[in-house]
């Protein structure tokens, strides 16, 4: 049977899948600073031409890179959040904290996400990512906590943004620990009572 030919919308996202993927494996293996435009052109089997039809120069490569973790790594703590009792708020919080340390002990994302990202993109934009992919589902997560009940009635955007600031303390901690696991032990002995102390 013949195939279908394929659009000039099909080949043009199939090159950039292929630019993202190949940034994200030679920024995971040799940092954002390592890697030439040469190397990321020849990864991905592309022109030189198509990586700037895409992305304004390295840096945009890297945004998209920074992105497609960050979005990976919010939907595996959703998951973990969402396997919590219903109406458990803080062994909701817990699991979808102990999902993100396990998210930003993987190799790739901490180095792209939480070395290399700050310094590449900035303090703010790189915090702006991070925030859109996560805020809004921990807002939601809090909001409806208020309204049955079961978490204490504060402002629901400014804790929010502690809670995350929080996480990622958290998680830039364990990162750089010699020892992880007691790292890891150290963050959830001071998180778990400031959860606890949510509750309603």
């Amino acid at each position: 049977m013949k195939q279908p030919r394929r659009t000039q919308a099909d080949r043009s996202a199939t090159t950039r899948a292929a630019l993202v993927r190949a940034g994200r494996k030679l920024f995971a293996e040799h940092g954002f600073a390592g890697v030439g435009t040469d190397a990321i052109v020849r990864e991905a089997d592309v022109s030189r031409g198509a990586l700037y039809h895409h992305f304004d120069d390295k840096t945009g490569l890297f945004t998209a890179v920074l992105e497609e973790l960050e979005g990976e790594a919010a939907r595996q703590v959703g998951d973990a959040a969402a396997t919590a009792p219903d109406g458990d708020f803080g062994e909701m919080m817990t699991r979808a904290l102990l999902a993100w340390l396990d998210a930003c002990e993987e190799p790739e994302l901490q180095r792209i996400l939480l070395v290399d990202g700050p310094s590449v993109l900035g303090w703010v934009r790189w915090r702006e990512i991070c925030q859109q992919h996560i805020l809004g589902m921990v807002e939601g997560v809090l909001a409806q906590g208020m309204a049955e009940g079961t978490v204490r009635d504060l402002p629901v955007k400014a804790l929010a943004h502690a809670l995350l600031a929080v996480a990622d303390e958290a998680a830039l901690l364990v990162s750089a620990a010699e020892d992880t696991s007691a790292a890891r032990r150290d963050v959830m002995a001071v998180v778990g009572p400031i959860l606890e102390a949510l509750k309603a």
